[in-house]
Protein backbone atom coordinates (compact mmCIF):
# COMPACT_ATOMS: atom_id res chain seq x y z
CA UNK A 1 0.00 0.00 0.00
CA UNK A 2 2.95 2.20 0.80
CA UNK A 3 4.59 1.75 -2.59
CA UNK A 4 1.02 2.54 -4.18
CA UNK A 5 0.65 6.03 -2.30
CA UNK A 6 3.91 6.68 -3.28
CA UNK A 7 3.19 5.56 -6.85
CA UNK A 8 0.30 8.19 -7.07
CA UNK A 9 2.08 10.80 -5.32
CA UNK A 10 4.52 11.00 -7.91
CA UNK A 11 2.38 10.44 -10.96
CA UNK A 12 0.56 13.50 -9.95
CA UNK A 13 3.27 15.58 -8.54
CA UNK A 14 1.23 15.77 -5.53
CA UNK A 15 4.39 17.60 -4.01
CA UNK A 16 4.02 20.32 -5.85
CA UNK A 17 0.31 20.72 -4.90
CA UNK A 18 1.61 20.26 -1.11
CA UNK A 19 3.85 22.77 -1.10
CA UNK A 20 1.45 25.17 -2.22
CA UNK A 21 -1.24 23.90 0.49
CA UNK A 22 1.59 24.18 3.28
CA UNK A 23 0.98 27.59 3.16
CA UNK A 24 -2.58 27.55 3.21
CA UNK A 25 -3.13 24.40 5.84
CA UNK A 26 -0.59 23.90 8.81
CA UNK A 27 -1.43 20.20 8.73
CA UNK A 28 0.59 20.20 5.87
CA UNK A 29 3.68 20.71 6.99
CA UNK A 30 4.28 16.97 7.86
CA UNK A 31 4.08 16.19 3.94
CA UNK A 32 8.19 15.53 4.19
CA UNK A 33 7.48 13.68 7.19
CA UNK A 34 4.92 11.31 5.71
CA UNK A 35 6.69 10.43 2.48
CA UNK A 36 10.10 9.34 4.52
CA UNK A 37 8.04 7.63 6.73
CA UNK A 38 5.70 6.07 3.54
CA UNK A 39 9.41 5.26 1.69
CA UNK A 40 10.93 3.75 5.13
CA UNK A 41 7.12 1.34 5.30
CA UNK A 42 7.40 0.20 2.03
CA UNK A 43 10.97 -1.00 1.98
CA UNK A 44 9.69 -3.29 4.76
CA UNK A 45 10.63 -7.42 3.26
CA UNK A 46 12.26 -10.27 4.10
CA UNK A 47 15.34 -10.59 1.73
CA UNK A 48 15.15 -14.25 2.42
CA UNK A 49 11.52 -15.60 4.28
CA UNK A 50 12.41 -17.60 7.27
CA UNK A 51 10.44 -21.34 5.34
CA UNK A 52 13.18 -20.89 2.56
CA UNK A 53 15.95 -20.48 5.23
CA UNK A 54 15.99 -16.63 6.04
CA UNK A 55 17.87 -15.66 9.29
CA UNK A 56 14.76 -13.01 10.13
CA UNK A 57 13.72 -9.60 8.91
CA UNK A 58 14.99 -7.74 11.83
CA UNK A 59 18.33 -9.61 12.72
CA UNK A 60 19.11 -12.99 14.04
CA UNK A 61 16.04 -14.79 15.24
CA UNK A 62 15.36 -16.87 17.95
CA UNK A 63 13.41 -18.90 16.65
CA UNK A 64 15.04 -20.07 13.69
CA UNK A 65 18.63 -20.84 15.79
CA UNK A 66 16.04 -23.31 17.48
CA UNK A 67 14.83 -24.94 14.73
CA UNK A 68 18.05 -25.32 13.20
CA UNK A 69 19.57 -26.60 16.53
CA UNK A 70 16.74 -29.19 17.28
CA UNK A 71 16.99 -30.21 13.28
CA UNK A 72 13.21 -30.08 12.91
CA UNK A 73 11.02 -28.41 10.36
CA UNK A 74 9.31 -26.22 12.57
CA UNK A 75 8.53 -25.20 16.60
CA UNK A 76 4.95 -27.80 15.44
CA UNK A 77 7.42 -30.86 15.94
CA UNK A 78 8.61 -29.54 19.33
CA UNK A 79 7.03 -30.74 22.25
CA UNK A 80 7.61 -27.47 24.23
CA UNK A 81 6.73 -24.82 21.33
CA UNK A 82 3.55 -23.94 24.33
CA UNK A 83 6.00 -22.61 26.35
CA UNK A 84 8.55 -21.45 24.30
CA UNK A 85 10.18 -18.01 25.45
CA UNK A 86 11.65 -17.51 22.24
CA UNK A 87 8.04 -16.16 21.04
CA UNK A 88 8.26 -13.46 23.12
CA UNK A 89 9.65 -10.95 20.97
CA UNK A 90 6.73 -11.43 18.50
CA UNK A 91 4.07 -11.02 20.88
CA UNK A 92 3.69 -6.86 20.28
CA UNK A 93 3.09 -7.50 16.83
CA UNK A 94 1.30 -10.79 16.51
CA UNK A 95 0.17 -11.41 20.16
CA UNK A 96 -1.07 -14.78 20.34
CA UNK A 97 -0.97 -15.72 16.56
CA UNK A 98 1.91 -17.68 16.08
CA UNK A 99 1.30 -20.25 18.35
CA UNK A 100 -2.62 -20.61 17.53
CA UNK A 101 -1.37 -20.96 13.98
CA UNK A 102 1.54 -23.82 15.57
CA UNK A 103 -1.68 -25.26 17.03
CA UNK A 104 -3.16 -25.43 13.66
CA UNK A 105 -0.15 -26.74 11.55
CA UNK A 106 0.57 -29.45 14.28
CA UNK A 107 -3.36 -30.78 14.27
CA UNK A 108 -3.82 -30.39 10.82
CA UNK A 109 -0.43 -30.69 8.81
CA UNK A 110 1.73 -27.99 7.27
CA UNK A 111 0.11 -28.42 4.12
CA UNK A 112 -3.13 -28.17 4.85
CA UNK A 113 -2.91 -25.15 7.44
CA UNK A 114 -2.83 -22.53 5.27
CA UNK A 115 -6.10 -22.60 4.00
CA UNK A 116 -7.35 -22.70 7.60
CA UNK A 117 -4.46 -20.05 8.90
CA UNK A 118 -5.17 -17.31 11.48
CA UNK A 119 -4.74 -13.77 11.47
CA UNK A 120 -0.90 -12.72 11.83
CA UNK A 121 -1.76 -9.18 13.53
CA UNK A 122 -3.86 -8.97 16.49
CA UNK A 123 -5.49 -5.49 15.18
CA UNK A 124 -6.66 -7.35 12.15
Amino acid sequence: MAKDILKEFEKTKFSEYAKIKELQMPQMEGYETMIRVLTTVSQFKCKTPCRLGGDGCGGSCPIIKCVKYKTIEGCWECAEFEQCENFNFLKPFHGDAPLNNLRKIKKMGIDSWAKHRGKCYPWL
